[in-house]
């Protein structure tokens, strides 16, 4: 047994979510409204909101939501979870009704090398371990469900084939919610006749799956299965699309979802209510914690702040541009979060540079927060910089960045939060508050009637700067066929790295006028959504040399240590 690694840091996000005792749950629900009758327990600190109460509360939804996002990600690092849970506890802490929505962390990152997703410091969601690990068993029922389409799909052409499925364009691969690598392309059906047909299959982690984004993008049970029955999973032999309802298997699909849809209600270390539900990849998909929380949050508190993946290319604008379109909601203000050392990398500076003050750095950096702020204002939405704040961090960097946003009309807040909870982040609390307090002038960036090639044209040239955008030939037929079918009016997810606004991933700061490639387009017919790849997308990461599994351990009184 390692016992080198089983020693706590009493400044690490396990000793400081460990020092503080969670409320009882029903006391968190009553803060929302929430009756002890509507709260299904899963131990003392974390339940489920019945799915009745969630959908009347979600029918008077009429809350202020507010975004957290930031700039394009770095090695740095930024801090947006941890941001979005401190200004939530800020609101609380001002006197404001509020409610944080998240998604759920993966057991992938989680044991790899991204870790868990519950924020850091003294602004964090407990209990942390459990959110990270398992949970309310949400995960598990989106790996169930989708894995039961799969089977089926291989059963029905074990017994006849009735639909005529070409075993070479099927589609739909199996999930599990680990970083895998030796799974990502795998034969299944060897061993004889008594186990089908062999063929090519493989593996995605879980939260890559399109059962993932339609559960976070349904407003109820019967829109959640019939989104399921849209999903195409293959083609026949004469390349017709073959659907999941086609297989008659989408009400057993929605049968292990039924408990999972209820939102989970979790708090923070302020007791600030939290409700931690779904959890798509923020590439592939949209990035965004579930529907039904979200709206039913707006309709129990009057701040809502949520956050969206990766940087605001990505993460923001799918946000606005997805779910933000198909759930009818409407945000108030926009909050981008930046650091000062983030700022540097994207001024040119190696990671190992980052220490030594560098304010022409911080200040060619600044390119890339700005263009974020001027795509919010896009938008419609009034954006506020909130700078997590470091040590190191000196008085004339941050200067340079107040200077580089107040010439495009945003301010900017020093925040403590990781260090101070609430009490560090109650300047951009305010400030959050005067903006979502005005009118809201929210518009898509794009009109859903928009041809898809002018629709993926609109993003790359209006978010990324792009100079052209080339597609390949068979994802261009590709489009054609999918708006013959009828998805034309779908928006588009793109897919790209988010370290840039360009496909490659070393080009930080602000590049311009460069091709932006798109080698592939998928359906996404159940999530609503034409996936458009810009590179090469991993659907199934795998662990790095010293994964993070290997700290993690339990004591004798049950405390699990090492998930940060």
């Amino acid at each position: 047994m390692n016992t080198a690694v089983r020693t706590i840091d009493p400044n690490s996000d396990a000793a400081i979510a460990a020092g503080v005792e969670p409320r009882p749950i029903e006391e968190i629900g009553a803060r929302l409204g929430v009756p002890d009758a509507a709260l299904y327990r899963y131990g003392p600190h974390k339940a489920k909101i019945a799915l009745g109460f969630a959908r009347e509360a979600a029918a008077r939804a009429d809350g202020r939501l507010v975004l957290v996002t930031a700039i394009n990600p770095t090695p740095a690092g930024e801090g947006k979870t941890t941001t979005t849970i401190g200004l939530g506890d800020a609101l609380a802490r001002a006197g404001k009704s509020v409610a944080i929505a998240l998604r759920e962390p993966s057991l992938g990152p989680v044991f790899g090398s991204k870790g868990g997703a519950t924020g850091g410091g003294h602004a964090q969601i407990v209990p942390m371990q459990d959110i990270n690990l398992h949970f309310t068993g949400d995960f598990h029922a989106i790996t169930a469900a989708h894995n039961l389409l799969a089977a089926a799909i291989d059963n029905h052409i074990y017994w006849g084939n009735e639909l005529d499925i070409d075993q070479r364009r099927i589609s739909w691969r199996r999930v599990v919610d680990l970083n895998d690598r030796a799974l990502r392309s795998v034969i299944v059906g060897l061993g004889g006749p008594g186990n089908g047909f062999p063929r090519e299959d493989g593996f995605d982690i879980t939260v890559a799956s399109e059962v993932m984004a339609i559960f976070c993008l349904a407003r109820s049970l019967d829109d959640l299965e019939e989104r399921l029955g849209r999903m195409v999973v293959a083609q026949t032999r004469t390349r017709q699309p073959v659907t999941a309802g086609q297989l008659k298997i989408t009400g057993a699909m929605t049968a292990l979802l039924r408990d999972a849809f209820q939102p989970n209600l979790v708090q923070t270390l302020e007791a600030t209510p939290a409700l931690v539900h779904g959890g798509p990849f923020a590439n592939i998909a949209h990035g965004c914690n579930s529907v039904i929380a979200t709206r039913a949050a707006l309709g129990l508190a009057d701040y809502v702040v949520t956050e969206a993946g990766f940087g605001a290319d990505l993460g923001a604008e799918k946000f606005l541009d997805i779910k933000c379109r198909q759930a009818g909601l409407t945000p108030r203000a926009v909050v981008i979060v930046a650091t000062v050392r983030a700022l540097k990398m994207h001024g040119g500076v190696a990671q190992k540079d980052l220490g030594p003050e560098n304010v022409e750095a911080v200040s060619r950096g600044t390119g890339n927060l700005v263009r974020h702020i001027e795509n919010m204002k896009a938008f419609g939405l009034p954006a506020v910089v909130a700078i997590n704040r470091f040590t190191g961090d000196t008085p004339a960097e941050i200067a340079a960045i107040e200077a580089a946003c107040a010439a495009v009309g945003a301010s900017v807040h020093l925040c403590s939060h990781w260090a101070e909870g609430s009490a560090g982040a109650l300047a951009l609390a305010q400030e959050v508050v005067r903006l979502a307090e005005g009118p809201s002038a929210f518009r898509p960036l794009y009109e859903s009637d928009l041809p898809l090639t002018e629709k993926i044209d609109t993003i790359a040239r209006r978010i990324y700067r792009a100079g052209s955008v080339a597609i390949e030939p068979g994802a261009l037929k590709k489009l054609a066929e999918f708006e013959a079918m009828g998805y034309g009016d779908l928006p588009i997810c793109m897919a790209k790295t988010p370290y840039s606004f360009s496909a490659d991933p070393t080009r930080r700061g602000t590049p311009e006028g460069f091709v932006l490639p798109i080698r592939e387009v998928r359906l996404s017919a159940g999530a609503g959504f034409v996936v458009a790849l810009a590179g090469e997308v991993m659907t199934m990461p795998g662990l790095p040399s010293r994964p993070a599994a290997e700290n993690i351990f339990v004591d004798e009184t049950g405390f699990i240590g090492g998930v940060f």
